[in-house]
């Protein structure tokens, strides 16, 4: 079956959907309860707001259906592919698995209670900004500004290439990860790094209570730690440290270590190689 126009399933309950299409018009699926989706196709503009409730599998979302679903919650989508942007916005109980989001701009904004398995994100700017409670295992991720303002996640297995990413967070722990991008981490508290690989310039800056375990770094990695407070244990090399304000760093070897007139007190770092 095929639908357009405005709202042609509006006040929906109780409603399963397979191999439907919805072409033009909006907001076709809205103010409804415990819906599933199954091998269907969305077109038209903001097909899926306001829903208490739902499975969504095997579908696709066109460019044209972008800002498809917010304001919705306790939803579960699985095997689905998505080319429209600004996704999952102001939602509660989210949970997705191998997922594929080729536009991710502006891509879960403001969920509470985020669970992602094998997920890939592409393209786009600010992914997660100000989501809460979020667990991740397996992400993909090439978008630009990833995690800002995120409080309360774990997040495993991910390879994220981006800029600017875990921008005052709280509360984040990421484990056997590879995160290349630059100016990671600044102005975060209490983000816990586990077994990750650092890649780009001036990582982890100003950054409060930040703990590395055994974390690598890139030799192009420099400038780091600047204005910190860190505990910090890194296996192998790093490039250059640069006026951490206080805590423990250990490496393997270091290039070089700057402090200056610049340091913050009470520039009492202890730095040292094994």
């Amino acid at each position: 079956m095929t639908f357009g126009g405005e709202r042609p399933l509006f006040e929906s309950h109780d409603l399963r959907m397979e191999n439907i299409t919805i072409t033009d018009g909006e907001s076709a699926i809205k103010e409804c309860t415990n819906l599933e989706a199954d091998n269907c196709r969305f077109f038209g503009k903001y097909p899926w707001w306001h829903v208490d409730g739902s499975v969504i599998s095997n579908c696709y979302f066109a460019p044209e259906s972008r800002s498809a679903i917010w304001y919705s919650y306790n939803m579960k989508m699985r095997d689905c592919v998505i080319d429209g942007p600004k996704f999952f916005r102001e939602m509660k109980n989210v949970e997705l698995e191998n997922v594929k989001i080729n536009d991710a701009d502006e891509t879960f904004w403001n969920v509470e209670n985020l669970r992602l398995k094998n997920v890939t994100l592409h393209d786009g700017t600010y992914p997660f900004m100000g989501c809460r409670n979020v667990e991740v295992d397996g992400l993909v991720s090439d978008s630009k500004y990833v995690f800002q303002y995120v409080k309360r996640a774990v997040i495993r297995n991910a390879k994220i290439t981006t800029k600017d990413s875990f921008w005052e967070t709280e509360d984040i722990t990421v484990y056997d990860s590879v995160l290349d991008g630059e100016y990671l981490g600044w102005h975060s508290k209490n983000l816990r790094l586990v077994r990750c690989h650092i890649a780009g310039e001036q990582p982890l800056c100003y950054a409060e209570n930040l703990v590395l375990e055994d974390c690598t770094f890139d030799p192009a990695c420099d400038r780091a730690f600047e204005y910190s407070t860190v505990e910090a244990t890194i296996r192998g090399h790093i490039e250059n440290i640069k006026n951490p304000t206080s805590g423990h760093i250990v490496a393997d070897s270091i290039g070089s270590v700057t402090i200056n007139e610049n340091v913050l007190q009470p520039a009492d770092c202890k730095i040292e190689t094994r």
